[in-house]
């Protein structure tokens, strides 16, 4: 193959970046769209960079040397990348590739007149940018702005030279090599390509953003303007003027005073100049020229097929466009689709899964496919994670004030998100009750009785209980026994007929009915209560210790596995060192290993469906990973007595009766009291009865989605074994349709299979909103109070009580290293961080309501917790001392 050194703009396009890197092919897309003006220019090719690092094959070995570094050590990064740079710049450019720059800058056509004017008052040599352009920038799901070098004003074809070798050094600047340590990006497989073009002098430059980079709102564009090169704005020299477009008008702009300006050099470079202080307070550009611009930038943008970072600049003859980047840090939007499968036009409103979940991590597209087909509501994936549609219950009055008060209830900041939307009065039209399409008004949640309703909600029996988990063990032993006969597409048609089972199981009236009894009489003990007796959260005592509860069975069943080891010193010392997922087999050589084997695997038997992200049926399970609960059993085994799990348990529900009797005994102390008492008694059987069955269709689900994960795995692993897929893990980047068709026809796109990584590596990077409209706006909501003090985190009260403590910020359950007395702090947690919530004294998260697993268990275990807590992992450092206000809602950041 012949080596190609350079190339001109007008020969390259988007899809070129591995031959001119991101920038080089963005602006070769550029040059192609009618109407739009790109600055004429070359790209130095990623062969030439090749060519030029062969001649200096030392720094292969600086290269090992620098992928061995911890990307925290900031220092040693710092010297390695420098010497790796001062060598790339050492390296003398080999005559063809100096020869074929040289030949380009030549035939470069001349700027229009005026600018060729402009140039021979700086003099007579022709002025260019010189400009790094990385194969790993620029791109749809990561831009890497900043983290090489642009050059200004370069005057002549040496000086030229002598900066494309500054380009290429630049690949290995500290920020860059940094940032490819921290996301596992091989320093050798990405290259720099160098763009040259004819420099521009304009008037005024900056930012178009087509799409509000705060809001995300892909119907509003924003314009930042300065005076002078753009590089004043970039450096953050001068604030700019910024302006608001919607709808082809300008709707809002802020002018700001811009005292300095960066101007070209004749002998070169560039210098800061003041401006006259008649002009500092002038708009940079006109209204009509913003909307002009921003029009400029809806092609662009439809060229690229999404939002775009532009930067312009505006000379005598109009504006040129010298860069568009794809704006990386917006939250993609869900498809919207008729039912004949054409484009839907219309506004929606939805609502994050992964909040009410606790799981706000992105999911493989089988996890959020599977979770679509079992799900009992249509989801809609975007960024990973699945959203609900929630547009229809908001427009019909029936149901959209239900809808808002269990949102309320559980999420007050989901509320007031969706309220924010509400408020604007034409983004979700008003429904009739009766339109066609309208949802029932019970669609969206329960009846429930309010404080001042004197009534009890409806009672049930709870011999339901049992009787809907025996429904549910002899469903999951059925899909268990029948799913080992099935390979091939046969596997794909049962598991359709089990996806159905699995859903008859959840939407079974009496699995609804037992979930919303607990619910129900949860919600009227605390208004009551609070309004009989003063007291709030009263609930959260009465069901210490309640039965039924699988998730709280499970922490507590690890208590009992520390009680088997404990006696064992070899094997605690043997589990200290354990990263072998087979250790379990090793154990047996032990004194008391044989012991400690049979507890560990009777608590996999039970629990080994259970995994952090549980969700998403690509994470793998403690059965497949048991090393994951060791640091939890070490803990226990370090942290606790023998005997703790039957102590704590029998506590809480000691706690519970003696509240109970004192809740009792000052209602009857009331006028109408024995009324009042008689109707909380009722209440609180109710809720003892069913609030923890609440948790265990959660567990009927996990349990359902291990069998469907081995028999996909094993249908995988014959795929590899047939030369389909490399890997059987590369069928998590397939859907569960998609999966079928490659069993049915033995084909993969392999392509698909990366560019579905890459993606989802990016969307790690993406904090999903709790409301997300088609519009683009991501929407968080706000507590609202003012009853919280100076410098408290406002968060959703969930489990009462006040505990101060050492706050642990964990953000990996196998990271945790707890100690009696700490507050956890967490981003999330669902069922799988049961086993922790034993050895902790407080909660405190960033995700979670007053019904999810999280705040469930925090209420059975009696720890103080608040949920809802914006950016408590980053607000909050671990070791700091804090209090946790788990009846008012607010946490404390005390030292």
């Amino acid at each position: 193959m012949i080596e190609q050194y350079v190339c001109g703009l007008d020969e390259v396009d988007e899809a070129q970046v591995a031959f001119v890197g991101g920038k080089g092919a963005h602006l070769g897309g550029l040059s192609r769209i009618e109407g739009i003006r790109v600055p004429p220019g070359f790209c130095v090719t990623t062969d030439a960079f090749r060519h030029v690092m062969a001649q200096a094959p030392s720094i292969d070995g600086r290269l090992d040397e620098l992928s061995r570094l911890d990307p925290d050590d900031r220092e040693a990064i710092r010297v390695l990348s420098a010497r790796i740079r001062r060598a790339v710049e050492e390296i003398p450019i080999p005559d063809d590739i100096a020869s074929a720059i040289t030949r380009a800058l030549a035939e470069l056509p001349l700027q229009l007149q005026h600018q060729h004017q402009h140039q021979q008052r700086l003099g007579e040599q022709a002025a260019y940018a010189v400009r790094s352009s990385a194969t790993a920038e620029d791109l749809p799901t990561a831009s890497f702005a900043g983290q090489q070098d642009t050059y200004l004003n370069v005057m002549g074809p040496t000086a030229v030279l002598q900066h494309v070798s500054r380009c290429w050094a630049s690949l290995f600047t500290e920020r860059a090599v940094t940032y490819r340590q921290r996301n596992g990006i091989d320093h050798r497989t990405v290259h720099m390509a160098v763009v040259v073009q004819r420099m521009a002098f304009p008037h005024a430059s900056g930012i178009l953003f087509t799409a509000d980079p705060v809001t995300g709102n892909r119907k509003v564009a924003t314009v930042d303007a300065g005076f002078g090169l753009g590089e004043a704005l970039v450096s953050g020299l001068v604030n700019p003027d910024v302006f608001t477009v919607r709808d082809g008008e300008v709707v809002t702009k802020a002018i700001a005073a811009k005292e300095r300006a960066v101007h070209a050099l004749p002998g070169g470079g560039t210098r800061e100049v003041a401006i006259d202080p008649r002009q500092q307070e002038l708009p940079a550009l006109s209204d009509e020229q913003v909307v002009e611009l921003v029009r400029l930038g809806r092609r662009i943008e439809a060229r690229f097929g999404r939002p775009q970072d532009i930067e312009w600049c505006l000379a005598d003859d109009g504006f040129q466009i010298v860069q568009s980047r794809p704006i990386t840090t917006l939250f993609p939007v869900p498809a919207r689709t008729t039912s004949d499968g054409d484009e839907d036009g219309g506004n929606h409103v939805y609502v994050s899964v992964g909040h009410g979940q606790m799981m706000t991590d992105p999911m493989k597209p089988l996890g959020f496919s599977m979770w679509q087909r079992t799900a009992l509501v249509a989801m809609h994936e975007a960024g990973g994670r699945l959203f609900v549609d929630v547009t229809e219950r908001l427009a019909s009055p029936a149901t959209r004030d239900g809808l808002l008060e269990v949102l309320g209830r559980g999420d007050p900041l989901t509320r007031d998100a969706l309220e924010t939307v509400l408020d604007r009065g034409d983004f979700v039209p008003t429904l009739p009750d009766t339109a066609p399409g309208a949802p029932p008004a019970h669609a969206s949640a329960p009846a429930t009785a309010s404080a001042h309703d004197e009534t009890t909600p409806a009672e049930a029996d709870p011999a339901i209980v049992a009787e809907l988990i025996e429904r549910s063990q002899e469903s999951v032993a059925a899909l268990e026994r029948d799913v080992r006969t099935k390979t091939g597409p046969a596997l794909f048609d049962f598991l359709l007929e089990a996806f159905e089972e699995h859903k008859r199981v959840l939407k079974d009236p009496l699995n609804f009915r037992a979930i919303m009894a607990g619910m129900d009489a949860t919600w009227w003990l605390n208004d009551k209560l609070h309004e009989w007796l003063g007291e709030k959260n009263v609930a959260d005592t009465l069901t210490l210790s309640a039965p039924d509860n699988i998730t709280s069975e499970m922490g507590l069943a690890l208590l009992d596995v520390a009680d088997v080891i404990r006696p064992y010193p070899e094997v605690v010392a043997f589990l200290e060192g354990v990263d072998d997922e087979g250790f379990l087999e090793q154990l047996v050589k032990l004194a008391g290993g044989a012991e400690a084997r049979d507890a560990i695997e009777g608590y996999l038997d039970r629990y080994g469906m259970r995994c952090v992200g549980e969700i998403d049926i690509t994470r793998p399970r403690w059965r497949e990973r048991p090393t994951t609960i060791v640091p939890v059993i070490l803990d226990n085994v370090r942290n606790f007595e023998p005997g703790a799990a039957e102590r704590r348990f029998e506590e809480g529900r000691q706690k519970a009766r003696e509240k109970e009797r004192d809740v009792l005994s000052r209602l009857r102390a009331l006028p109408d009291g024995e009324r009042r008492a008689d109707a909380t008694k009722r209440m609180i059987d109710q809720v003892r009865a069913f609030i923890g069955y609440r948790e265990y269709p959660k567990y009927d689900i996990v349990r359902r989605y291990f069998v469907y994960k081995q028999a996909l795995l094993a249908e995988a692993g014959r795929l590899v074994r047939a030369g389909v897929l490399s890997d059987a893990e590369d069928a998590f980047y397939l859907t569960f349709q998609e999966l079928d068709d490659v069993v049915r026809t033995h084909r993969v796109d392999g392509r698909l299979i990366q560019e579905r990584k890459e993606a989802f590596r990016s969307y790690h990077a993406l904090t999903p909103p709790r409301v997300l409209t088609s519009d683009g706006e991501a929407l968080t909501g706000s507590y609202r109070r003012d009853d919280v003090p100076a410098g408290a985190l406002v968060g959703l009260a969930v489990s009462a009580g006040t505990v101060e403590g050492r706050a642990r910020v964990v953000l990996d359950m196998a990271d945790a290293d707890l100690e009696a007395g700490d507050i956890l702090v967490t981003a999330f947690t669902d069922p799988s961080w049961s086993p922790l919530f034993v050895g902790i004294a407080g909660l405190v998260t960033e995700v979670g309501g007053l019904m999810t697993h999280g705040a469930v268990i925090a209420r059975e275990y009696g720890l103080p917790a608040v949920v809802g807590v914006e950016q408590a992992t980053r607000l909050i450092r671990d070791g700091q001392r804090i209090r946790v206000h788990g009846t008012d809602g607010y946490v404390e950041i005390l030292s």
